[in-house]
């Protein structure tokens, strides 16, 4: 059933064959991942609330007198040209990291599954679920968020409903100089204001608006499907070629030369010895599901709601714009009045054309 291809692991070879000292930099590298992630995770929270404004402005402080001021210009440079100008560096790494993914995922699980017999339609998952990721990767990238402009300002201006809070009627844009409709906010990389705002998306090199936020949610619920899909894949694989080589039953040598009965931490070890591409692609697809997921998740959310990144960024923040009100007046909280219902905001997500020119709203 296995061909000759199957490293020495099915070939008959077991580990208690030679000896293998125990890896405990794996542990280590899987205790240093995990840090990692709690760590973005805490910087996500604390920045969302401001408690890390009063240590970074610090930090940068301290680091302004050991890094060389040269240094520290071509780093600004640099920051600059990546993340608030439009161009497609992004885009290349994008490209760059899903093809050596697929690379690997070709070069090796698909043939070794084959010899396993696993069904080939599960095998072709992750290529469908490629090109339908690359079709709306592109119209992502390509399509026109809604950029307002004095042809389109008078059509878009009574779409949505004026909150007075996150978006004040008779507001003009001190760029474009043009009338703000609500939910548009400006944007400084792509120097356009953009209908129902989402985000500037680096990874697209695009703003993520009313008329391409339906191509960016089908974009991520592929992504972030074909990166589960691999996981299993490869997990399955891996467990599979130990139960068939019957490696869970084996022996190992330690370092002290006693004889052990194989357990979870060494047969992992011993497989990324025998498959490291194998296992270091599954640890990297299985965080990037992680990251994937959570943010699927908060869109998902975003997207049930009617709210956008930054209507729900700016809400939270207390970001509003600074209205001249009496002074015994109260400070409005911002409160969502776009929700209609969920099927009334998917249909506004995915039918944008019927919402901007079907008088849904005054």
């Amino acid at each position: 059933m296995l061909g000759g291809g199957m490293p020495e692991l099915l070939a008959g070879n077991n580990p208690n064959e030679r000896h293998i000292p125990r890896m405990d930099f794996l542990v280590l590298f899987v205790f240093y991942l995990t840090l990692v992630l709690i760590s973005g995770v805490m910087i996500c929270v604390c920045s969302k609330t401001g408690y890390l404004k009063g240590p970074v402005r610090r930090g940068t402080q301290i680091f302004s007198y050991i890094i060389p001021e040269c240094l520290q210009r071509a780093m600004l440079r640099l920051h600059h040209y990546l993340f608030h100008t439009q161009n497609r560096t992004f885009i290349l790494l994008h490209l760059t990291l899903q093809g050596m993914v697929y690379a690997e995922y070709t070069w090796e699980i698909f043939g070794y599954c084959q010899q396993l017999e696993f069904s080939l339609y599960y095998l072709l998952l992750p290529y469908l679920l490629l090109i339908v990721n690359l079709v709306f990767f592109t119209l992502s990238s390509v399509t026109n968020p809604g950029t307002v402009t004095k042809a389109n300002e008078l059509l878009l201006l009574p779409v949505y409903e004026f909150d007075e809070v996150l978006f004040p009627k008779n507001m003009r844009c001190s760029t474009c100089g043009l009338r703000k409709p609500a939910r548009s906010k400006h944007c400084a990389v792509c120097n356009r204001c953009v209908h129902r705002f989402d985000h500037h998306c680096v990874w697209m090199n695009n703003c993520i608006g009313a008329w391409n936020a339906r191509y960016f949610l089908i974009y991520l619920l592929t992504l972030t499907a074909s990166a589960v899909t691999m996981a299993v894949v490869s997990a399955v694989f891996l467990v599979r070629l130990v139960v068939v080589s019957g490696l869970y039953q084996e022996t190992y040598v330690d370092d002290l030369g006693h004889l052990q009965v194989m357990d979870t931490i060494f047969l992992i070890q011993y497989l990324y010895l025998t498959f490291p591409r194998i296992v270091f692609m599954l640890g990297f697809v299985m965080m990037l599901s992680l990251l994937l997921g959570g943010y699927l998740c908060f869109v998902l959310y975003l997207t049930a709601t009617n709210q956008t990144t930054n209507e729900w960024y700016r809400g939270h923040q207390g970001c509003c714009p600074h209205v001249a009100r009496p002074p015994s007046a109260h400070p409005q909280v911002y409160q969502n009045i776009h929700s209609h219902g969920l099927w009334s905001n998917l249909r506004e997500i995915f039918l944008p054309a019927a919402v901007h020119y079907g008088g849904k709203k005054k």
